[in-house]
């Protein structure tokens, strides 16, 4: 999830954890320690896009590293705070680091919560930003901090905060479930055969859900809302995995194809090739649309070996793609 979520859910574990002894410090160190797993975007400064991808949401968002580091932190800070309970600090930091894997667990990128197993748990119900989480747990969160750290209203807020997003996100999977038999029985009707199909919510909502579907040589997109009227519509994007050529052979290209799960794309322009994830989908919900969240230029240096650059997104993009939602979230 997007870093002010992340914050606020660190703040809030925070408080659940020590409020009631610290006060507000709890949730300045919850909020501090929620972001702290995200500080391996930092790799990237250090490594190539791909190893930097492998790497993003994996050791220091596994239970792991939520076990080992959480004492280390509670030390430090005991070294000059006046609360001295290096268990409760412990616990602090343990609550606030493996919260945080947890809900990203929730997105479409996952998380790698049982590093160093290769396993990636990804539920994809809810998007990275979604404002129906974000908003009501701040606004309570904003509540519990104004009030005396002694006081139940102060607790009564933090914790009808963490009850409210909660609920909202079991809410998401119930209306994944929802959308994906939407999704199902529309393909059936439409006798489209697939091989494989999955759903997640478009951005910033969960009432405007997506769906990729595998067939043997393209992939198939569409959008559905619960204000839908008329039949989904698909719009079709060739594989065209065969443009990679003996790059296929090439270890790296072998590892972005397993971060992008096999959901991927190539397409060619001026003898350059792109490779497309799919999972994100694109900037634009219009049909055919080309410019994928994330989209990365191949390039080959001399020894023939293949480097991927992402391609920058324009400024403009966001702002069109939240009008295209709100006309797309009312039905088709």
């Amino acid at each position: 999830m997007d870093s002010l979520t992340q914050i606020i859910l660190g703040a809030a574990v925070g408080e659940a954890v020590l409020g009631k002894k610290i006060g507000n410090k709890a949730m300045l160190y919850g909020a501090i320690a929620g972001t702290i797993p995200d500080l391996d975007v930092l790799s990237a400064f250090f490594t190539d896009s791909v190893t930097a991808l492998e790497m993003h949401r994996g050791f220091t968002h596994s239970i792991l590293f939520s076990v080992v580091f959480a004492p280390i932190f509670a030390f430090i800070v005991t070294r000059y705070e006046k609360f001295k309970n290096l268990k409760s600090w412990s616990w602090l930091f343990f609550w606030a680091f493996i919260t945080h894997p947890i809900l990203d667990a929730q997105t479409t990128w996952g998380t790698q919560l049982f590093w160093p197993l290769d396993i990636r748990l990804a539920f994809k119900n809810v998007f990275v930003i979604d404002p129906l989480y974000t908003i009501p747990f701040l606004v309570l969160l904003v509540l519990a901090m104004l009030q005396k750290k002694e006081t139940k209203k102060r607790r009564y807020y933090n914790n009808l905060g963490l009850i409210i997003s909660s609920s909202y996100l079991v809410l998401t999977m119930v209306l994944k479930g929802i959308s994906y038999q939407t999704f199902t029985k529309e393909l059936a009707t439409q006798n489209i055969q697939y091989k494989e199909i999955e759903t997640k919510p478009s951005p910033l909502n969960s009432i405007l859900w997506t769906a990729n579907v595998e067939k043997e040589n393209e992939y198939l997109i569409g959008h559905s809302s619960f204000f839908d009227k008329n039949p989904i519509q698909f719009y079709h994007y060739p594989k065209n995995h065969e443009l990679l050529g003996n790059l296929i052979q090439q270890p790296k290209v072998q590892r972005m194809i397993a971060i992008s799960k096999g959901w991927y794309t190539i397409n060619k322009k001026d003898d350059t090739l792109y490779f497309n994830d799919l999972r994100f989908g694109t900037l634009s919900i219009k049909p055919n649309a080309e410019n994928f969240v994330f989209k990365y230029k191949i390039e080959v240096d001399a020894n023939g070996v293949p480097f991927f650059i992402e391609e920058p997104k324009e400024k403009n993009d966001a702002k069109k793609l939240i009008s295209e939602l709100w006309e797309r979230i009312k039905g088709n």
